[in-house]
């Protein structure tokens, strides 16, 4: 419940002053102490996930797309984006100066002095230097609520570029499986196409010596015919694959060797979740959800503050001179000074219809925050249990292997000596083939489901080291990913 808490007051902290008429501060989702699907206790995933496998290939593959994925670098281009609205955004909280400088040459008609001749054209100079200043004082804070409202936007695509950052680095590892696992089941079809051959042979000898039928042997040529049916497929996976890993890190097919290997060389990382309250601060797009809520209660603000009257300032100094000589002289300069009131009195309904979508709006960011948070424990939880599951599936599936291995070599032995039926053969020798490429495809969904936990728990990123990159609205962006 301190969790709740602190959770209520960091909302509140965000409505607070700026929140509508009717009750926006809803309930926050329940934080629970403890996942279901995991042991309680405080535990963070690794930075460097990726290198928890044991494969030091996928570990450069990570490293590269994190320095060199496209996604990543446009998700880091719109915070540059954002970053110079919020500049143009902040500007107005401070005063503007702008110099000029004029010069002109004037020939005026002497029909224009005298209306009878004789007529004389005049030839006049005029040299001008000066600044001008204007300043809005910002007594409602509408200038400093907009401000505000473009810092978060920005630092909130700073967020946004973390979210893109852990889904790629996340599929980075997922293609890999995919290209790993492709990999062991060609090696399986081809020793299964072995396997079949084999059988192949020992059915033609005993249609030699007349203790098989014609039949039986079409039947294993079948069996012959299907396994070697089944390498282009995965050869076309395993190729692909490939191809999919090189956009991943920013490069082209031709350019990019990927090695791969099986499976059964890595291992699968035990990862602790943690408590379901440090989720808050470890996903990129909770972060995100909430700085677009304090943007959006920002928002309201610099909508009621425009119901109020706009002060502005201006001044202007400079010297004028009809020749550059005397431009100047202190008898050339030349002053103002103005204040100007602008204050709304009738707007057919815009103020009242721009507050009202600001409001809106920002219950709409109070949603998408309580359903990110909402998310993010589902994510969790699902995780978990794929974690949980796929590892007893695959032990499980090892038996299943074993099993029917065991009942091949006895099968096989029992053929060439005569004493079993080719159809109990054929049942037995595919139940082996089938159980092992589900291994193999068991085994990929438990690697995946570990990939996924780490993304749920957020790939080890903190808000801290995402801030590292982001000072304020004017600050330079570092390709800084999770």
């Amino acid at each position: 419940m301190a969790t709740r808490a602190s959770a209520l007051g960091l909302l509140a902290g965000l409505l607070g002053a700026c929140a509508p008429e009717r009750p926006l501060l809803a309930a926050l989702p329940e934080i629970p102490q403890a996942y279901r699907a995991s042991a309680s206790g405080p535990a963070d995933p690794p930075d460097v996930w990726a290198a928890q496998f044991g494969a030091p290939e996928l570990a450069r593959l990570v490293a590269q797309a994190q320095e060199q994925n496209l996604d990543i670098a446009a998700a880091s281009a719109r915070i540059v984006q954002a970053q110079g609205q919020a500049e143009v955004a902040g500007a107005a909280l401070y005063p503007q100066l702008q110099g000029t400088q004029n010069a002109s040459r004037t020939l005026s008609p002497g029909t224009l002095r005298s209306k009878e001749g004789p007529f004389r054209s005049t030839i006049s100079n005029r040299f001008d230097l000066g600044l001008t200043a204007s300043y809005t004082l910002d007594f409602f804070g509408r200038n400093r609520a907009l401000a505000e409202t473009a810092q978060d936007l920005a630092l909130s695509s700073v967020y946004d570029r973390d979210v893109v950052a852990v889904a790629t680095l996340a599929t980075v590892a997922n293609s890999y499986f995919l290209m790993l696992a492709a990999q062991d089941r060609l090696r399986l079809a081809r020793e299964d196409i072995r396997i079949a051959e084999s059988v192949l042979e020992a059915i033609r000898q005993r249609l030699e010596v007349g203790t098989a039928t014609a039949l039986d042997y079409a039947q294993q040529e079948s069996v012959v015919a299907n396994q070697r049916a089944s390498v282009p497929a995965l050869e076309q996976a395993v190729q692909q694959t490939r191809n999919v890993l090189a956009v991943l890190v920013g490069r082209t097919p031709e350019s990019m060797s990927v090695r791969g290997g099986s499976l059964d060389t890595l291992r699968v990382p035990g990862v602790r979740a943690g408590l379901p309250s440090q989720l808050l601060f470890q996903r990129p797009d909770i972060a995100s959800a909430e700085t677009r809520l304090a943007a959006q209660s920002a928002s309201v603000m610099a909508a009621r503050a425009a119901f109020f009257p706009t002060i502005t300032l201006t001044g202007n100094a400079g010297v004028a001179s009809l020749t550059l000589k005397n431009l100047l002289r202190p008898d050339a300069l030349a002053a103002s000074l103005a204040e100007g009131l602008v204050a709304p009195i009738f707007t057919g309904g815009n103020l009242e219809g721009q507050l009202k979508a600001a409001e809106g709006r920002q219950i709409e960011a109070l949603e998408i925050y309580r359903k990110s948070i909402i998310q993010a424990l589902a994510d969790v939880e699902n995780a978990l249990i794929a974690v949980q599951q796929t590892a007893i599936h695959e032990k499980l599936q090892l038996a299943a292997v074993a099993a029917a291995r065991r009942a091949y070599q006895i099968t096989e032995v029992r053929l060439r000596e005569g004493t079993v039926d080719v159809v109990t053969l054929l049942n037995i020798q595919l139940t082996l083939f089938q159980a092992q490429d589900q291994l193999t495809q068991v085994r990929l969904q438990r690697f995946h489901a570990a990939v996924s936990l780490y993304q749920a728990l957020g790939g080890g990123w903190t808000k801290e080291r995402a801030t590292m990159v982001f000072a304020g609205p004017v600050t330079d962006v570092e390709a800084v990913a999770p």
